[in-house]
């Protein structure tokens, strides 16, 4: 190849020799018509790809690691493949046990959006939404509805941003014959709300049941015992 381009340099230069005498050329003249032909396409078209160049370097480095590591697990590679397996197994297991990953932390969820409306407007959707046995939207409006009941009884501060487990843990302090089912209620909300678990009418029920319980229910004084309602 580099033959043929000291050739090409020569006939560029109008350099002629015989067959036994040496053909000199110059070293930069020779250079560049070298690089000339090794630049034509018919050089490089039979060239692998980047791409192809790329996976073949990420399939040997693969390779390399998968025979180092048989190299130190008993039973050489069949050993290796078992323990692999194994591995996939549990993964496989503790995902059917656990479940679809959802996020599991709610305490910077705001139990409201940004409109606030009374608790009868909250009330009214959750029996709208219960009537179509759309009880995700239903148990959530149902929350929201005994939450803004408590705030328009005073019982709690109107904060915006209050979660649910916060509004069960305060709402607990002056109605603490409930303070349970309150928490059991933030809990419901947010395993349906953010946890991915599907509303029920169960569910829906309990909410409703203890909404109506706390309308007729009076707080207990500050300072008085931690017996029943006053």
């Amino acid at each position: 190849m580099i033959a043929a381009a000291g050739g090409l340099a020569a006939a560029r230069y109008g350099i002629r020799a015989a067959d036994d005498v040496p053909v000199r050329i110059p070293r930069l003249p020779a250079r560049e018509a070298a690089e000339d032909e090794l630049s034509r396409r018919m050089y490089r078209e039979h060239e692998p790809s980047l791409l192809r160049r790329a996976l073949d370097r990420f399939w040997e480095w693969l390779d390399t690691l998968f025979n180092a590591a048989a190299g130190v697990t008993p039973g050489g590679p069949v050993g290796l493949a078992v323990v692999i397996a194994v591995l996939l197994l549990l993964v496989v297991a503790l995902r059917l046990r656990l479940g679809p990953l959802h996020r599991t932390s709610t305490a910077a969820v705001a139990l409201f959006d940004d409109r606030p409306r009374s608790a009868t407007e909250h009330r009214t959707a959750a029996e709208r939404h219960a009537a179509a046995q759309e009880w995700d939207l239903a148990v959530r409006e149902r929350m929201r509805a005994l939450v803004r009941s408590l705030e328009e009884r005073a019982l709690l501060d109107p904060r915006p941003g209050r979660t649910a487990d916060e509004a069960a843990a305060e709402a607990g302090r002056p109605l603490p014959a409930h303070a349970d089912q309150l928490r059991t209620a933030a809990r419901d909300f947010d395993a349906v709300t953010y946890g991915g678990r599907p509303g029920t009418a169960e569910v829906y029920g309990r909410l409703r049941d203890l909404d109506v319980q706390l309308q007729h229910t009076k707080p207990q004084p500050a300072g008085a015992g931690a017996g029943g309602t006053v």
